[in-house]
């Protein structure tokens, strides 16, 4: 603001010896000619002056009027200096009394034609600013789908289209806080279920004991097991949650290397037969030679594949297949591991929501095969914090493929 004002005040200074420069070159004027000038000028400079610092004073710092207000007025000083400095030079020129009062007629006309054609471009203005401060509105009563639409090809219109963008921003935002805040629900929900199931078996079972409702040896063995087992299946999950917390929250801190993912793998599998077994289920696998190295840290990576191969295991069928294989991607920066099954596939409504916490596709019998919803998601935060990207494909009764992709070393 206060640039401007100097901008403008140095214009001002600057237009009487603009003035008195042409007259000088162009005209030719006498020296005396100039001097009678040079009064002239000084004078309607300090009436300007002192009429514009009234003004500004009154319409910036008491904040009456409007931008028309402001724009009528700036138009109505240039004419009344004008009109000034015509007077004031023509006077003397003229022979009688109603020449010059002819010419004063002829200046109120202009004038009020100025202050019109400045009504109306101020109007241009004002209209664009009034259609943004009631979108403005809107947005604060919470109506966020308001957009202002201003075609002025000025300013105006640039602040509108930043108006808009800003409005696009809040309405994103705000059905993202909804989607966090219903998935907040569905993350308590689904908690407290997972807990209350096996707690109250817990409960039932220690209450047997301790009543004595149960007293041989062989079903209190029984019930020992079980109790022991619900015990372990409610430690996994709060571990599972644990670090599902410190993945979202981005406290994990690991190391990566270049590391041999045809030996992770490998140890993978290995480990991981006797589960497949036990449904009568193959699992092998399959690793170009050009995989290695890769950088990892090997220690959550097999994280990763013991949860993909425990999910393919569990939505297999007996006598299905699982396959492993891992191969470099074309660009040769990255490798691509896929986990495929045999198995019951995954219906095109879940895919979308697949690698959500705590989200089951098939609701009847996720309870059955056993799994918390977690494995999926703390697979997606490791894969994601080794900048790589993880996927799936699938179609129902067809089986399924996971797929994640790690940068080379």
């Amino acid at each position: 603001m206060l640039r401007s004002l100097a901008l403008g005040i140095l214009l001002l200074l600057a237009a009487p010896l603009a003035a008195l420069a042409l007259a000088a070159v162009w005209l030719r004027a006498p020296i005396g000619e100039l001097l009678e000038l040079t009064r002239l000028f000084l004078i309607a400079e300090i009436v300007a002056l002192l009429l514009g610092f009234v003004a500004y004073w009154f319409v910036l710092r008491v904040g009456r009027g409007g931008i028309s207000s402001k724009v009528a007025l700036g138009y109505a000083l240039s004419v009344g200096v004008t009109a000034l400095v015509i007077l004031l030079v023509s006077m003397p020129m003229f022979i009688s009394t109603h020449d010059a009062q002819f010419l004063l007629v002829l200046l109120v006309f202009s004038g009020l034609v100025s202050l019109g054609f400045g009504y109306v471009m101020s109007r241009s203005i004002t209209h664009g600013l009034g259609r943004l401060q009631r979108g403005a509105q809107e947005i604060a009563r919470g109506n966020l789908k308001t957009r202002v639409q201003v075609k002025s090809g000025d300013e105006v219109e640039q602040l509108a289209s930043a108006f808009n963008h800003m409005a696009e921003q809040l309405e994103a935002a705000a059905t993202k806080q909804k989607e966090l805040e219903q998935a907040r629900r569905d993350v308590v929900a689904a908690v407290s279920h997972d807990l209350r199931t096996p707690l109250a078996s817990l409960r039932a079972m220690i209450e047997a004991l301790n009543d004595g409702v149960v007293s041989d040896a062989a079903t209190v063995q029984r019930y020992l097991k079980n109790a022991q087992l619900q015990a372990e299946n409610l430690s996994l999950l709060v571990d599972d949650l644990f670090e599902l917390s410190q993945l979202d929250a981005g406290v994990v801190q690991w190391s990566v290397e270049p590391g041999s993912l045809r030996d992770l793998i490998s140890d993978t599998l290995e480990t991981m037969h006797v589960q497949a077994a036990e449904k009568n289920i193959q699992l092998s696998g399959w690793v170009d030679s050009s995989v290695d190295p890769v950088l990892m840290n090997s220690h959550k990576l097999q994280r990763v594949l013991v949860n993909l191969i425990q999910n393919a295991i569990r939505h297999t069928p007996a006598d299905g297949t699982i396959f492993v294989e891992a191969r470099q991607r074309d660009d040769k920066r990255q490798v691509q591991v896929d986990v495929i099954d045999s198995g019951e596939g995954i219906a095109a409504e879940d895919l979308a929501r697949i690698f959500e916490q705590f989200y089951r596709g098939d609701k009847s019998r996720s309870r059955e095969t056993g799994g918390a919803g977690l494995g999926l998601a703390i697979a997606q935060r490791i894969v994601q914090a080794h900048h790589g990207r993880i996927w799936v494909n699938s179609e129902r009764g067809r089986g399924s493929c996971f797929s994640f992709t790690l940068p080379r070393a």
